[in-house]
């Protein structure tokens, strides 16, 4: 088990690891039906263990879009090109008392045009499933 690196804010950054509110995003990238699912690894400060789709703080002055080009790279080696298209959700607030925060989420459906995936150090497992699958498991999805 690797534990979470201590967060060191770059020029720009803020960080929200203290705050009770903090804006995030989540992508959900899909691929030819099937939704990409990663395990978080067993280290991680904030829901350890648990499935999700690729998710990142909104932490700094660059657009959802480009946030979420960059969590795809370092989370899954998703490079931009392999990406077909990308939608905004509805923001949502997503309370987690357990971990005293109030997440504000932003959903991304990212379509992309293959399912290969390469993990970093935020995930120990990953797939892909079809959709149905996340209405019988825990997920974080939003």
């Amino acid at each position: 088990m690797t534990a979470e690196p201590v967060f060191v804010p770059g020029p720009g950054q803020v960080d929200y690891t203290h705050l009770r509110y903090a804006p995030v995003l989540n992508a959900v990238v899909v691929c030819r039906g099937k939704v990409l699912l990663l395990q978080r690894s067993s280290g991680m400060r904030n829901y350890p263990n648990h499935w999700c789709g690729i998710s990142g703080y909104l932490d700094d002055a660059r657009c959802v879009e480009d946030k979420a080009r960059q969590e795809m790279f370092e989370e899954a080696g998703i490079t931009a090109d392999r990406i077909l298209s990308m939608r905004r959700g509805t923001v949502l607030l997503q309370e987690a008392p357990e971990y005293g925060k109030s997440w504000l989420v932003v959903p991304v459906l990212v379509r992309v045009g293959d399912r290969r995936y390469r993990l970093d150090w935020e995930s120990q497992a990953a797939g892909h499933c079809p959709p149905l699958v996340l209405t019988r498991c825990p997920t974080l999805l939003v």
